[in-house]
C-alpha cells in the first residue's frame, strides 16, 4: 500500500495507476465523478491517447469495473465523455461504454447533456454543400449517470446543499456551461469546476467521500473542498498531482501536508 502524494483534512492525492492501487477500501465510495481519457490522440506526458478503439473499451472495462467494487451499494457514477468520436474514424463512445458499465455491474440512470457552447470552433464539414459524404457532429460531450445496485441512497449524512433553484435547473438534462481553457489550468483537457461541483451537490449528501481516478488538474477535489465532501483523487502523471496540489494551495489552504 502505498503513500499517498498529498492530504489535506478529508482531500487525498495518490500518484498512481488507477488499475493498480490498492489503498481504497472496497464498499468506501459514494460518488465517483471522472473524466476518463478521450482516445482522441490527447498529448498527455505519460499516458498513451491513441490506441486501438478495442484496446480502449477493454481499459474502460476494467476501470469500470474497479469503479463498481470500490463503491457502496447506493453509490453512484458520474461519467464525462463525449457523446461520438470523429477523430480517427466515427465511433458511438457513449453508447458503447454504457453498454460496457452495464456488463459490469452498473445500472443506467440518465444522460445529461452538456453543451459547452464551442460551436464556433468546428472546421470539419464532409463533403461541403455536398450529399455525397457530409460529417454530422454534436458540439456537446455527456455526462453520465449510474448507480451500484440501488438507485434512493440512504447511507451517508442525509443532508444535502443543494439550492431550490439549483435543483430546478441541474435536473433538467441539459446543462450550458462554458469549458475550461487548458492554457489557463496548465493541463490538455481540464474540465471547468462547475462540473464535478453540479454532480456533487445534485448526487452525493454533504461529508460524502467523492473519488476522482484520472484526476488530472484536480479539478474534482476543488469541488470538494468547496462543498464539504471528502475527496480522493488519482492521478498516473505526478507532474498533474503537482498541478493539483499548486491548485489546492491557491484555494487557501496554508497547513498543507505534502508527503514524498
Amino acid at each position: 500500500m502505498k503513500t499517498p502524494y498529498f492530504t489535506f483534512d478529508n482531500i487525498i492525492v495518490y500518484n498512481e495507476d488507477f488499475l493498480s492501487i490498492d489503498s481504497i477500501e472496497n464498499g468506501s465510495i459514494d460518488l465517483t465523478v471522472t473524466s476518463p481519457p478521450y482516445n482522441v490522440d490527447i498529448k498527455y506526458e505519460t499516458y498513451n491517447d491513441k490506441i486501438p478503439y478495442d484496446k480502449y473499451l477493454e481499459f474502460t472495462e476494467k476501470w469500470l469495473d474497479k469503479c463498481y467494487h470500490l463503491t457502496k451499494d447506493d453509490g453512484r457514477l458520474c461519467l464525462n465523455i463525449p457523446l461520438d468520436k470523429n477523430k480517427g474514424g466515427q465511433q458511438s463512445v457513449c453508447a458503447d461504454i454504457t453498454t460496457i458499465a452495464k456488463k459490469v455491474g452498473w445500472k443506467y440512470h440518465a444522460t445529461i447533456i452538456w453543451n459547452e457552447q464551442n460551436i464556433s470552433r468546428r472546421t470539419a464539414w464532409g463533403s461541403w454543400l455536398s450529399a455525397s459524404a457530409p460529417f454530422v457532429i454534436a458540439p456537446v460531450e455527456v455526462i453520465l449517470v449510474l448507480y451500484k445496485k440501488r438507485w434512493k441512497k440512504t447511507s451517508g449524512s442525509r443532508k444535502s446543499d443543494i439550492t431550490r433553484d439549483e435543483f430546478i435547473e441541474w435536473t433538467n438534462a441539459v446543462w450550458n456551461f462554458s469549458g475550461e481553457s487548458k492554457n489557463k489550468i496548465g493541463h490538455p483537457s481540464p474540465f471547468p469546476v462547475e462540473l464535478p461541483r453540479r454532480c456533487i451537490k445534485l448526487f452525493s449528501f454533504v461529508e460524502d467521500t467523492v473519488l476522482d481516478p484520472f484526476l488530472g488538474s484536480g479539478t474534482t477535489l476543488i469541488a470538494c473542498l468547496q462543498t464539504n465532501r471528502k475527496g480522493i483523487g488519482v492521478e498516473i502523471d505526478d507532474k498533474y498531482c503537482e498541478l493539483t496540489v499548486k491548485r489546492l494551495k491557491e484555494l487557501g489552504i496554508t497547513q498543507q501536508q505534502l508527503i514524498v
